[in-house]
């Protein structure tokens, strides 16, 4: 469920324009944040010197176009993007928060993306330079800058299957857990119990134990010992009630939910998309579960479970023409297949594109100061000149670097800026819908396995279960 802010940087008393990147970016980059440094990506400039690129740009506006920059002028941009806890990893979050500020601005202008991994709440800082690559223009912020913000990052975070907030109220600057609890009070202990259920259901448990061992591994305490199950969070003095939550979160709501995977109901907060036809859950071991101690009444239970979960097997698999057991082995490693195939296209796709705007940012920086260096190299490799040009010698520097490491010399051309660009714009929309098809062959992949299983159960095909249970994990 991710959420925006924007924030515009300006100079301070007693701050200047360098101190004020430096601050900022300092922050982002953040290495107990950052697990490292390890979730930093950039466009048009390196992590390690984006402050100092940023400074360059200024100096370079001021000398294209005349204008200086005055107090209240911006000097950059600082985003926010925080996403619904356990959702997202933080390799795709920073994946996201990269192509977010990549068509939000429309890559005209130099951006660093951070993820922070530091909250409950995975979330992204952003910082884009106000001024343009080419130096003669600046974004400014504009009536209803918010709400375009939050609609393209609502895009892509529904292109890729992950949570929004649904007709949010206003609410500037408020992360994920004061729009889930809009009266900005800390939330109810049966508030973040509902919440937490939703997270653990998120997550596909195939049986109502493995929901509460979920649920314990959130850190709640959880006592199946009493007529109605309680749970109980660190600091609480009351255990909450399963049955007084009500509606969706009941036990057996959450036993339904399971089973069918329904949606939530259209009144509650969050709305999951529901899918034509029953899908299949897999099977219980019900010998395996009694020898770990249920009674005869969990027994019972899982048997109906079973007999309901059969019915949904043999619809989904009459729905599909599935007549024979070896039409599902085939029908299955042909998803596994397709899925496969989509995942290692959107890999190099990725790769393609990283590669790409690493490159487009190497031949902009070397364009900018090669006359700097130029002049360095005249002036005999002076030390004075070098420290009152260092920072772009440095740029100028790694640029070459950087085209030595992907063989450009004299045999291999270094493209255009434009052409680059272009194609990296295909890139994107190739793997925009790569990604549809790579969810639907997701879901139909794992729904085949769960079915194949459910049949080598049924049929008591030896070592079925046994056998599939990496590719469920898989999935």
């Amino acid at each position: 469920m991710a959420t925006t802010r924007i924030t515009p940087i300006h100079t301070g008393k007693g701050r200047g324009v360098a101190k004020a990147l430096r601050d900022v970016t300092g922050y982002m980059k953040n290495p107990l944040k950052t697990e490292g440094g390890e979730f930093i990506s950039a466009f048009e400039c390196a992590p390690e010197t984006a402050d100092a690129e940023f400074l360059l740009s200024k100096s370079r506006y001021l000398a294209l176009t005349g204008r200086e920059q005055g107090r209240r002028d911006v000097i950059a941009y600082h985003i926010r993007q925080s996403f619904k806890p356990d959702e997202i990893t933080p390799e795709e979050a920073n994946t996201v928060g990269y192509e977010f500020a990549m068509r939000f601005t429309k890559g005209r202008h130099a951006f660093i993306v951070c993820t922070h991994t530091d909250r409950a709440h995975i979330h992204n800082h952003i910082v884009w330079n106000s001024t343009t690559l080419e130096c003669t223009k600046k974004f400014r912020n504009f009536i209803g800058s918010s709400f375009a913000l939050r609609r393209c990052s609502d895009t892509i975070c529904v292109e890729r299957g992950l949570s929004i907030i649904e007709n949010p109220k206003p609410s500037p600057g408020r992360d994920y857990a004061r729009h889930m609890f809009p009266a900005g009070k800390p939330p109810s202990f049966q508030s973040r119990l509902r919440a937490a259920i939703d997270t653990a259901l998120a997550q596909g448990p195939t049986s109502f134990e493995d929901f509460l061992s979920l649920m314990r591994e959130s850190g709640y305490t959880v006592n199946t010992n009493r007529k109605h199950i309680t749970f109980l969070l660190p600091g609480q003095k009351q255990a909450t009630r399963m049955d007084t939550l009500r509606g969706e979160h009941t036990e057996s709501a959450v036993r339904e939910r399971i089973g069918d995977r329904r949606a939530l109901a259209s009144g509650s907060r969050e709305t999951a998309i529901t899918e034509a036809g029953p899908r299949p859950s897999l099977l219980i071991d019900i010998e395996a579960i009694l020898r770990q101690g249920k009674g005869e009444g969990y027994a019972r239970w899982a048997k109906v479970f079973n007999l309901k979960q059969a019915a949904q097997t043999l619809i989904f698999l009459q729905e599909r023409g599935l007549d024979s057991y070896d039409a599902l082995k085939e029908k299955t490693a042909a998803a596994k297949t397709r899925f496969g195939t989509l995942s290692g296209r959107i890999k190099e796709l990725e790769a393609g594109l990283k590669v790409n705007a690493e490159l487009q940012k190497h031949i902009v920086t070397y364009s900018k100061t090669r006359d700097t260096y130029t002049a360095y190299r005249k002036a005999g490799y002076s030390k004075k000149f070098r420290e009152t040009h260092e920072a772009d010698i440095l740029l100028h520097q790694t640029a070459k670097k950087a085209f030595d490491a992907l063989g450009y010399g004299k045999d291999k051309k270094i493209p255009s800026v434009a052409s680059l660009r272009a194609s990296y714009t295909a890139a994107l929309e190739e793997k925009k819908k790569a990604y549809a098809g790579y969810r639907e062959a997701k879901a139909e992949m794992r729904d085949l396995l769960l079915a194949r299983e459910n049949v080598e159960r049924l049929l008591n095909i030896p070592g079925g279960a046994r056998e599939h249970e990496p590719e469920r994990a898989e999935v």
